[in-house]
């Protein structure tokens, strides 16, 4: 800048002077538009040199902050290497007394080793011994439920024949049904008794005998006759003095028929009275009455073998 105002000066002066010569102005014409270049470049230079300059700054200011990440780094790094070095003394003096120790604690593992195996193969007996136990079990139990079963089908096979042998009862107040096991003959008393009394009627006697022909042949089967009225009070004369004895004594008149047939195993039979106190319908109505006012046989089968095969199972 001070070059470019100094050669303006003279430019001026030269120029204001007559006396300068024509040779002289354009040479120092020349020579200014030379100044003016080599300023331009200059100028341009110290541009470039700031721009270069602000770039070191930036580049400067960059590398210092990244030196301090580094510090940081390498701080962090070396906090870490002494924990794991640390670290590393702890286990080299657990490893150190855990070798100087390792007799003892080898023997004494082996010792616990020993006494682990004892009991395990103590359990895998006893768990063997429990197994063969279930399977025993698991048999009884399918021979209870093949013998259950048999004696069911053979139930079945008793309910019909007592059906097909007193088909032609029924419909008069007669009825065979199978349930739990067992076969229930029902007799209404009007198949039976008149009213009040324990006598077997005609057509009752036949009905009786046709049973107890039955019965005969199967003389293993429980047989117990109960006797049952409705709650109406007994009102006759005589030897009977309420339904307790009523019941009572119609039950034993169906023994007395039944022990006439010489097949039949007197030793299975039971007679009992049940009054009015187990209804199979209300006494509020006549119809619910004639049908609380029954015999009822019940035919149980041997149940020694079940009960014994319960008792082995247990």
């Amino acid at each position: 800048m001070i070059k470019k105002a100094s050669i303006g000066l003279l430019v001026l002066a030269l120029s204001t002077t007559s006396c300068v010569s024509k040779k002289i102005y354009n040479d120092l014409e020349s020579k200014y538009s030379d100044l003016k270049k080599e300023n331009r470049s200059v100028s341009d230079e110290n541009a470039d040199l700031k721009k270069a300059k602000n770039q070191l700054e930036l580049d400067r200011d960059k590398l210092t902050k990244d030196l301090a990440g580094t510090k940081t780094d390498l701080e962090k790094q070396k906090a870490d290497l002494a924990a794991e070095q640390k670290k590393y003394k702890v286990l080299q003096d657990s490893y150190n007394a855990l070798e100087k120790n390792s007799n003892d604690a080898l023997e004494s593992n082996m010792n616990k080793n020993r006494e682990l195996l004892a009991q395990l193969e103590a359990k895998s007996k006893k768990l063997a011994e429990e197994q063969a136990r279930l399977d025993k079990t698991a048999s009884r139990l399918n021979e209870l439920e093949a013998m259950i079963a048999a004696k069911e089908a053979a139930m079945k096979k008793l309910k019909d024949t007592l059906s097909k042998a007193l088909n032609g009862f029924e419909g008069k107040g007669l009825t065979v049904e199978q349930k739990n096991g067992k076969v229930y003959v029902s007799m209404e008393n009007k198949l039976l008794f008149n009213s009040g009394s324990w006598a077997v009627g005609v057509e009752g006697r036949k009905a009786v005998v046709e049973l107890g022909k039955v019965l005969g042949d199967n003389p293993d089967l429980s047989v117990l006759i109960e006797g049952h009225t409705d709650d109406d009070p007994y009102v006759g004369s005589g030897p009977i003095t309420n339904n307790w004895d009523l019941s009572t004594k119609r039950a034993t008149a169906i023994v007395a028929i039944l022990t006439e047939n010489e097949k039949i195993n007197k030793q299975k039979l039971t007679a009992a009275g049940r009054s009015e106190f187990s209804p199979l319908a209300s006494n509020a109505t006549p119809e619910g009455k004639a049908k609380n006012r029954r015999i009822e046989i019940i035919l149980t089968p041997r149940l020694d073998e079940i009960a014994e095969m319960l008792n082995s199972i247990n």
